[in-house]
């Protein structure tokens, strides 16, 4: 063994994303956690923990998550989390911000260093008309919001994807446009990969090119559609119909913003 390897804990918690929808290998998904981890294991002895499951809201990372998180003794812990709360009908800010400010919390006392995300405006990149996305964005705003305190009392390494360019390019995400495709996970991984630099966590950075295990086709795309898309639909149907509808009726748009959605359509 490299005397000068160091031994690194890293959990990852949340929900679809970091699970590594969107980026399959065989046996399952890879996403950006995996990514990472590989590519701290360059130059550290990594020990890696993903907790992190589809349709997670902040809820299910607080009582579901959590303990397993802090028994791996984390030296690195990823809180990525927010937007299924978001879609559900029972949302409540005020709890997401106490379960993320708790997780953080603990995480950190413990001594680990934590990696955070701030949302961008999924109805832009999903297409939707102004009059669903701008309430479905006062959402994603509450939850960034949150992790704006998380970010400030607990000096969190944040990856910002509004402000990352790639997210508008087809590329970007799957099919689903959702999660992100594999170069999509590539960029958080590397994101996250400069930060930890930055903070001192030396390691060569995961490659930002296609490993060629796996070619978009539309074969691909209706076996997804026949076994993800078709039944998260249905999962989701009682939730987001009627809250789109809420939304849409108790956040009527003014006639200017009408005439823009027009014209910008």
């Amino acid at each position: 063994m490299d005397s000068n390897r160091t031994y690194l804990r890293f959990a990852a918690l949340g929900d679809s994303t970091t699970h590594g929808v969107g980026d399959p290998v065989d046996g399952g998904w890879r996403g950006w956690a995996r990514l990472l981890a590989d590519a701290m294991a360059t130059a550290h002895d990594v020990s890696f923990c993903n907790l992190a499951v589809s349709g997670a809201t902040t809820l299910t990372v607080r009582y579901g998550q959590l303990h397993e998180a802090v028994a791996h003794q984390p030296d690195i812990a990823s809180l990525i989390v927010g937007v299924n709360d978001t879609m559900r009908g029972n949302w409540d800010p005020r709890r997401v911000r106490r379960d993320l400010l708790h997780c953080a919390d603990v995480l950190t006392d413990r001594g680990a260093i934590l990696l955070t995300a701030r949302f961008h405006d999924h109805g832009e990149v999903w297409g939707l008309p102004g009059v669903l996305r701008r309430p479905l964005f006062d959402r994603i705003q509450a939850v960034n919001e949150a992790t704006d305190e998380v970010h400030e009392r607990f000096g969190s390494l944040r990856i910002d994807l509004a402000d990352r360019p790639e997210i508008q390019t087809r590329e970007f995400w799957s099919i689903d446009r959702m999660h992100p495709s594999e170069l999509g996970h590539r960029a958080l991984a590397r994101g996250y990969g400069e930060l930890l630099q930055a903070r001192g966590v030396h390691f060569d950075l995961p490659s930002a090119e296609k490993d060629g295990n796996y070619e978009p086709s539309w074969r691909s795309d209706v076996h997804w559609m026949v076994t993800e898309g078709a039944p998260w639909m249905g999962r989701r149907a009682k939730d987001l119909g009627p809250l789109a509808l809420k939304l849409a009726l108790t956040r009527r748009p003014t006639t200017r913003q009408l005439a823009v959605d027009t014209v910008t359509a």
